[in-house]
């Protein structure tokens, strides 16, 4: 077996492997299979689930953080205001001859292997000028593509019969965080800072998605807006994690070509500006934390900052966490951006509702303000009819700005009415401010469930003595036990589903196994990650004690069976190790 597995790489070892066992294979397959659509079995739904179990444990349990669910699908208004609709576009080609169609700057970087963040300030006309140069042809018939094309990759569809009330499948998680803020602000005692993590399905027309879980149609985004006041972001987080080494790809090394690491613990990145907002680099660490308990090493990360034309519409600093992958080199398995009040301002824009918030002072402060007094005796003559709705207008306007005009210019222009310093009065008023009205600032997370299932199974799959062995984080793992009779007879079944049916109402996912030789059942164990098997022998029947057996050292031990549950319990919350199970057993 591992002859041949030398011939393949992971990716295809994985998604044989996946869809033989039950983890993931491509939906639809009874009518030909559709792109971009996955459908996990058992162990697949139980592994996504238990690393989003992990997120929450690292980001709502301990940090406080609010949970939602909102719906996917959203009138085109939200995303008109979060400019979703203007800037969620990607390039597109058309083959001439088979009319399939390519993401342009995917054909560049896999067949030219032209940088990413080169290709994203590429004009439709330098793509297709690159595409010729480059002599780039379609995959699938070898045939010219035609000009490139922006295509919008959101689901377009309409809520109810109304063909105008149009709306969209969310190809994010954040809006519905953002447009339930005043509501969520509420609930978090109106006290900044805080932050709501939303796990879901999301929606995205990708082009053409040839890449497994790294790239589908539809997927599971977890989004976290962390919400701060931006002059006092109280990041009472950056003492636990200010000296996490964190890799970073900076912008200004990407302008050079290079790939040069620059290796810093948080609290220089923040020092050097190398990251804007505590929250964050917090947050990035805390990401890099994650991988880590996935099973990726350190140095098999980065986070690689993106350049202005790189990145989201919304960012002003973005980094996307990368992980190496044996066939895809550096996949985003996260991005951290820093979003500044752009979302809560938008929609604050577009549906006329207040986003701010009321931040009171420790002692009040005394500003000196500008007011715009309106010359009823002046106007009247001078705009006649008009001179109460252009009073109104000035006193709606900014005092500064018509001040500065008057000084400078002799006028202001206020709506096509000329203004003379003789049609106001200038005034200056002391006033005792006590608090002040702003819009938070947000940084967020926001990683793909999907992607992190690809990559725990590839940094968890190698092959020992010719048999292959998903080494899984214990507390991934989607089935943690199995429980083994040595033989199908002499009530050693009887006994080992004995044993079985405690440790499942004990709370651990177990599978109970009597088929084949036990080489051949350890074997199949070990394919699909069990941590640990239990193995209920002759001397079950005499002592009450079993052969616990480990995944990845294939190292026994004895334990007694009233002792299994506290043992397994601590195990799993890597409290104690397998060698602190039982009494060793000579190999």
């Amino acid at each position: 077996m591992a002859k041949k597995e030398k011939t393949r790489d992971k990716f295809t070892i994985i998604n044989e492997l996946a869809r033989r066992r039950g983890f993931f294979w491509q939906s639809y397959k009874i009518y030909g299979g559709v792109s971009g659509f996955a459908t996990y079995g058992p162990l697949g739904a139980k592994l996504k689930q238990n690393i989003e179990r992990k997120l929450r444990e690292l980001f709502v349990n301990k940090l406080g953080i609010l949970e939602i669910e909102s719906p996917i699908i959203a009138p085109s208004k939200v995303f008109e205001a979060s400019g979703h609709v203007d800037h969620f576009k990607e390039p597109m080609v058309e083959c001439l001859k088979c009319k399939k169609r390519f993401r342009a700057d995917h054909l560049l970087q896999e067949t030219a292997k032209i940088s990413a963040w080169e290709i994203e300030k590429m004009s439709l006309k330098e793509l297709r000028t690159a595409i010729e140069k480059h002599k780039i042809k379609c995959p699938e018939c070898n045939g010219a593509f035609g000009e490139p094309k922006q295509f919008l990759t959101m689901f377009k569809t309409t809520i109810g019969p109304y063909s105008k009330a149009v709306a969209y499948g969310r190809p994010e998680a954040a809006q519905g965080i953002f447009v339930e803020f005043k509501r969520l602000y509420q609930m978090a005692r109106e006290k900044l800072p805080f932050g709501v993590l939303q796990i879901g399905h999301a929606l995205r027309n990708e082009i053409s998605p040839r890449q497994g879980l790294i790239r589908l149609r539809e997927f599971t985004i977890m989004d976290l807006e962390f919400f701060f006041d931006p002059e006092e972001p109280n990041c009472f987080l950056l003492k636990d994690v200010k000296n996490e080494k964190l890799r970073l790809l900076l912008a200004k090394d990407k302008l050079k070509g290079s790939e040069k690491i620059t290796e810093v613990s948080v609290k220089e990145a923040l020092e050097k500006g190398y990251i804007n907002a505590e929250w964050q680099a917090v947050f990035m660490a805390f990401a890099k934390k994650l991988l880590v308990s996935l099973g990726v090493p350190e140095e098999k990360q980065r986070f690689i900052e993106k350049l202005p034309w790189e990145r989201a519409h919304y960012a002003l600093q973005s980094f996307d966490q990368e992980v190496l992958v044996e066939r895809w080199g550096w996949v985003e398995v996260s991005g951290h951006a820093y979003r500044t009040d752009y979302d809560l301002k938008r929609h604050m824009e577009f549906s006329g509702e207040d986003m701010s918030v009321y931040k009171e002072f420790e002692k009040p402060k005394e500003k000196e303000t500008i007011v715009i007094k309106p010359i009823m005796a002046k106007l009247g003559p001078a705009f006649k009819s008009k001179a109460a709705k252009i009073s109104e207008m000035i006193s709606k306007a900014n005092p500064t700005e018509v001040e500065e005009s008057l000084k400078k210019k002799g006028f202001y222009m206020l709506d096509g009415y000329k203004i003379l310093p003789e049609h106001v009065e200038v005034l200056r008023q002391k006033v005792l401010e006590r608090g002040k009205h702003f819009i938070p600032h947000v940084v967020e997370p926001s990683f793909g469930s999907d992607r992190l299932v690809y990559v725990a199974l590839e940094y968890a799959y190698h092959v020992k003595d010719d048999r292959a062995i998903l080494g899984f984080p214990r507390d991934i793992a989607p089935i943690q036990l199995s429980v083994y009779p040595l033989v199908s007879k002499d009530g050693l079944p009887e006994k080992a589903l004995e044993v079985y049916k405690m440790l499942v109402d004990e709370g651990f996912v177990v599978e109970y196994d009597e088929g084949g030789s036990i080489g051949r059942r350890y074997a199949r164990a070990d394919e699909v990650g069990i941590p640990l098997g239990i193995t209920v022998d002759y001397e079950t029947l005499k002592n009450e004690t079993v052969t616990i057996r480990d995944r990845d050292s294939w190292k026994q031990v004895r334990s007694r069976i009233k002792e299994l549950p506290e043992l397994l319990h601590k195990y799993f919350r890597w409290k104690i190790n397998f060698e602190d199970l039982g009494v060793p057993l000579e190999s």
